[in-house]
């Protein structure tokens, strides 16, 4: 089914003010909801085609992303993560000691799932350091971990003979950091330990010359060192202004997220124009493009550093990697939307944007115009409302 513009923004418009906020809508208009959001997404897809193409010596690994710079310098990390067994996550420190609008954690910062003392959470299971031999002993290794969630220096002490026992087994690791905690003795430290690869968030400090000293030192010690934060437009502005410094320090990558909206980051950025990806991640459209207006600065002035898109395809294509590494059945994909239920509200902004154009329109069937429906839709929004209200009552 297609759907012009006008009618389009009708409609979102029409069901963001249903009563209820779970509100569920019959099969029946499933078509019209997905048709917006499609002819939202070619367009932006659209868009960032254009973009794509106007980037010299740009780079295609494999389908799954894109870069520029030399491929030497691609993060294994990531290396691991789209082509590798996987990247496990471990967890140890639930606390941060900033507070980010971009984070993905933002509005549960205080509210974080402890993890006890002197266990670590590894595969959505907790460990006691000793138990570490015991299950690499046992179970297929991945080809690279991940140390997140949420500032590991806080307490970074308690990593160095995790990562000595892991880099004993051979397994690649990277850790992120928001690097404001970062000394040159706990970054030797680190490396010492067998720490292969770290990432700094440089958004996360906006910019901070400290920080970036930080990376300058970490280079010192570490085979790999760079820069991954979500791509926002105060990020972009911080580093055109800190861009030498930045690019002397001697890092290896920048790797360009692009950020996605959760339920504990998405207050922060009601109004912005966002689109869906493949009914999957909310993305805020200026993200990327940051991403490719970097990419392509970097190759017209010839960075010494690789520059890579870190995009909603990019995390499409690593949940398809992992579950068939996981031996899932052919098509099986855990990328998925961060919400429960559609959120047509925000969708209005770029509905409204008047130089914003679906590249094709159509006029819906009859018995799809909205007019004549409305009545059917109200009924049904109620008749929701009214069981979950008795539910919650019971």
């Amino acid at each position: 089914m297609n759907i012009s513009k006008v009618e389009a923004l009708k409609w979102f418009s029409f069901l963001s003010e249903l009563p209820g906020e779970k509100h569920e809508i019959s099969k029946k208009y499933e078509p019209i909801i997905g048709s917006v959001l499609r002819q939202i997404e070619l367009s932006i897809n659209n868009k960032f085609d254009n973009l794509i193409k106007e980037i010299p010596n740009i780079k295609n690994m494999k389908n799954r992303t894109i870069y520029v710079g030399d491929q030497e310098k691609f993060p294994k990390g990531c290396i691991s993560c789209l082509f590798g067994t996987g990247l496990g996550g471990i967890r140890k420190t639930n606390k941060c000691n900033l507070s980010c609008k971009f984070c993905y954690y933002h509005d549960n910062l205080d509210n974080q799932d402890i993890i006890q003392e002197g266990m670590w959470e590894i595969g959505d299971s907790s460990y006691y350091e000793e138990d570490l031999e015991l299950l690499l002993s046992i179970q297929e290794k991945p080809s690279g971990i991940a140390y997140v969630y949420l500032e590991p220096f806080l307490e970074i002490e308690k990593y160095y003979s995790v990562i000595k026992k892991i880099h004993t087994a051979g397994i690649y690791q990277h850790l992120y950091t928001n690097g404001s905690l970062c000394t040159e003795e706990n970054l030797k430290k680190l490396a010492e330990a067998g720490l292969d690869e770290i990432r700094f968030n440089l958004g996360a400090v906006n910019c901070s010359d400290k920080v970036i000293e930080s990376m300058k030192i970490a280079k010192k010690y570490f085979p790999s060192v760079g820069i991954e934060t979500p791509m926002t437009p105060e990020f972009f502005e911080q580093f055109l202004e800190k861009k030498e410094l930045i690019l002397n320090s001697g890092i290896d990558f920048i790797n360009c997220a692009e950020l996605h909206l959760g339920e504990d980051n998405i207050n922060n950025y009601i109004g912005e124009k966002v689109y869906m990806a493949r009914r999957g991640y909310i993305s805020p459209i200026w993200s990327r493009e940051i991403t490719l207006k970097l990419m392509k600065m970097g190759s017209e002035e010839n960075w010494d550093i690789l520059i890579h898109d870190c995009s909603n395809h990019t995390k499409f294509s690593r949940e398809l990697n992992k579950n068939s590494k996981l031996k899932n059945s052919f098509g099986f994909n855990t990328y998925r939307s961060e919400f429960d239920r559609d959120l047509f509200h925000i969708f209005l902004p770029i509905l409204k944007d008047e130089n914003f154009n679906f590249i094709s329109e159509k006029s819906l069937p009859l018995e799809f115009e909205l007019e004549k429906c409305k009545s059917d839709l109200i009924e049904l929004a109620e008749y929701e409302n009214s069981k979950d209200e008795f539910y919650e009552d019971f």
